[in-house]
C-alpha cells in the first residue's frame, strides 16, 4: 500500500486546511486509515483514524470538534478538514494504514506510512 498526504501549506490562526491522503495498491485488509503530525522538536502525534471498513472516527481531544476525518472508497482516499487552526497545529501530518481494528491511537499499529505535508499556521 502507498500513501500520498497532500494540501498542506501556510494559514492563518482560525483559518481552514484541508488535507488528503490517496491510497494506491491491495487495501483489502486495511482495517483503518490515520492522521498523524509531527513538530518540529517534538515525537510524532496521533490526531485521528477513521475506519475503512466501517465508517467511524476517533480523535485526539487536542483537534476534538476542529477536525473532521473522512473517506472516499471508490477513489481510495481519506481527507482531514481541518477548521479553526492554531499555530500549535503547525506541523508535518502523515497519513498512515492499519491492518488492525484496534489501538488506533499508537504508532505500531500503522504498517504503511506515507510522505508528510507540511502545515504552517502562522499570521
Amino acid at each position: 500500500v502507498q500513501l500520498q498526504a497532500s494540501g498542506g501549506g501556510l494559514v492563518q490562526p482560525g483559518g481552514s486546511l484541508r488535507l488528503s491522503c490517496a491510497a494506491a495498491g491491495n487495501l483489502f485488509d486495511i482495517k483503518g486509515m490515520g492522521w498523524w503530525r509531527q513538530a518540529p522538536g517534538k515525537e510524532r502525534e496521533f490526531v485521528g483514524t477513521i475506519g475503512w471498513k466501517i465508517d467511524s472516527t476517533y480523535y485526539a481531544s487536542t483537534v476534538l470538534h476542529r477536525f473532521i476525518i473522512s473517506r472516499d472508497i471508490a477513489k481510495n482516499s481519506m481527507y482531514l478538514q481541518m477548521n479553526n487552526l492554531k499555530t500549535e497545529d503547525s506541523a508535518v501530518y502523515y497519513c498512515a494504514a492499519s491492518e488492525h481494528d484496534t489501538d488506533w491511537n499508537k504508532q505500531m499499529t500503522y504498517k504503511f506510512w506515507g510522505r508528510g505535508t507540511q502545515v504552517t499556521v502562522s499570521s
